[in-house]
């Protein structure tokens, strides 16, 4: 599966102005968040660095640019940003192929919004050849289309590939509920304009005006995601 928008027209849930569903994945459908963690502290333990567990809160939900550079500088690893990356996404894929967990409610949710005929999108930071690897647990079936972090020239916590994603449902932004777990997926969703919930699956993220917070996915259902499109 591939991040190519196709044209399309306009579409509405029926019997609602929520008119898509722009899903996270790591750590929002899939928990998966600790596993890259643990990745990136074997990668560096290999190197000759500890990892401080504050910065955990720092790297979640970053991009791999983002989060690899960081720890470089923070470490002084003698290491560049692009091979840390082959080695942090090689880590990381030697975890799924062992344990893939989907986050509590995620299943319920996406059968849900997939049999009133709900249009999806999912949209990651993560790297494709690490998306469509998940995609073999989530069900890809159940997205229109998928963003990946390297198909867009700018990622979160830039609006971009929100943007994309809702053009290519063709559907108004600021008529899609985006579910996410980081404050910097929370922040591309908001300078998209879409109505948002968070998930909180590492860090706390503040509920403001605008901004849903929920413990699970368990609370979330079609009715409570069409309630936010009046809020």
């Amino acid at each position: 599966m591939t991040s190519t928008v196709p044209a399309l027209s306009p579409r509405m849930a029926e019997g609602s102005a929520l008119q898509g569903v722009l899903l996270d994945m790591d750590g929002t459908l899939v928990d998966t968040e600790g596993f890259w963690w643990d990745a990136e502290v074997e990668v560096f333990a290999s190197l000759g660095h500890a990892l401080d567990e504050a910065w955990r809160d720092v790297v979640v939900g970053g991009p791999m640019t983002r989060s690899a550079g960081f720890l470089i500088e923070a470490t002084g690893a003698d290491i560049t940003v692009a091979e840390l990356t082959v080695l942090l996404n090689n880590g990381f894929e030697d975890r799924i192929s062992r344990s893939l967990p989907l986050m509590p409610g995620a299943a319920g949710l996406l059968a849900e919004l997939a049999a009133h005929g709900v249009p999806m999108a999912l949209v990651s930071a993560s790297h494709r050849r690490i998306i469509d690897r998940v995609l073999d647990s989530i069900g890809a079936h159940h997205f229109e289309l998928t963003v990946a972090g390297d198909e867009v020239a700018r990622t979160k916590p830039h609006p971009d590939p929100y943007l994309l994603a809702a053009r290519g449902l063709g559907v108004d932004p600021g008529r899609c509920a985006v579910i996410e777990d980081t404050a910097t997926g929370v922040a591309s969703a908001e300078a998209a304009g879409c109505r948002v919930v968070a998930v909180p699956s590492v860090a706390p993220i503040p509920a403001v005006a605008g901004r849903t917070v929920v413990p699970s996915l368990e609370h979330v259902n079609l009715p409570f995601l069409q309630g936010l499109m009046t809020l």
